[in-house]
């Protein structure tokens, strides 16, 4: 990679902070916006002329910074996407062009596309976004690619699925938690397939979507290639585990109700349901193919919650 300067938002997020370092060991100088002490101050929505002077000599904006996925939304919730999702991706896009930033890359997610079916997602889809959270992401999208029509800034959107990888949270995490109890789990009779991608390969990607001549004004899916069940996925995790899955059989359909009634609902659909993309542009358009494998990464993200629960 060139020794152009990147500015990250979201630095000390989950995705920016695995990003972050891959691009200072690929010789990038990295401007690491962040609420956090350690990072650039840089709010969202307010103070133009620090984020003009952060933006200086900046070749490409890589925005991560978002009010993330909830599982009820709140009116309060709901007023925080519109904020910082869609109002704050304006105003960074807004001072990324007027400082004259040749590349702005957004990671926004596959739930814009939908919550899932027996057909993969693609990126030319008409959007159904299902919640507040994802019709944000969506209208970010809008706005962003307005900023760009009108500056000439080159745009690349990712939409990646489930992430994992070293402090995961959320659903993820408590899969892994799950298995290393050892419970019991009612899903071997689960018969779905889910796309996910760990976060190494989407880092890898994302560097890519800020140098690839091509990227600019695509809009890409990415995943580690492999669709895992559920079933699947928690027999990997337990063997990276050196544990065996304690799995029994349990009608879906009424373990879907049964959560239902209970308020969970939206997580046990996704555990039960099928939520597939193609990745197949990324390959073909940009040559890009995953680093490592589900496994590798399923064994490093089991290796990292291990030592961390000690």
């Amino acid at each position: 990679m060139s020794g152009d300067a990147v500015l990250v938002t979201g630095s000390d997020g989950f995705v920016g902070s695995h990003l972050c370092a891959a691009l200072v060991a690929g010789g990038r100088r990295v401007v690491a916006a962040s609420r956090r002490p350690g990072g650039v101050p840089l709010p969202l929505l307010s103070n133009a002329t620090a984020w003009q002077s952060a933006l200086k000599s900046i070749d490409c904006v890589i925005h991560l910074a978002a009010h993330v996925h909830v599982m009820r939304t709140t009116q309060e919730s709901a007023a925080l996407f519109q904020e910082v999702n869609v109002r704050g991706s304006q105003f960074v896009a807004e001072q990324a062009a007027k400082a004259g930033v040749r590349r702005f890359v957004y990671l926004s997610t596959v739930k814009v596309n939908g919550e899932g079916g027996n057909l993969a997602y693609r990126a030319e889809d008409t959007p159904q976004p299902s919640d507040a959270y994802a019709r944000s992401k969506m209208q970010a999208e809008q706005v962003l690619r307005a900023a760009a029509s009108s500056s000439g800034m080159e745009l690349a959107i990712i939409r990646p699925p489930l992430v994992y990888g070293p402090g995961v949270r959320a659903n993820f995490r408590r899969l892994l938690q799950l298995v290393a109890l050892g419970l019991p789990l009612p899903l071997r009779s689960v018969d779905n397939r889910r796309s996910l991608v760990s976060v190494w390969n989407l880092v890898n990607f994302i560097e890519l979507c800020a140098t690839h001549p091509r990227a600019g004004g695509g809009t890409w899916l990415v995943s580690d290639g492999e669709d895992l069940s559920t079933p699947q996925l928690l027999q990997a995790i337990a063997r990276s585990m050196r544990k065996r899955a304690r799995l029994f059989g349990f009608p879906p359909a009424l373990l879907k109700r049964l959560a239902a009634m209970i308020g969970m609902g939206a997580e046990m659909s996704r555990l039960c349901d099928s939520l597939l993309i193609d990745a197949t542009p990324a390959a073909k358009l940009l040559g890009w193919k995953p680093i490592i494998d589900v496994q590798q990464g399923l064994e490093r993200t089991v290796a990292a919650f291990l030592e961390a629960s000690r």
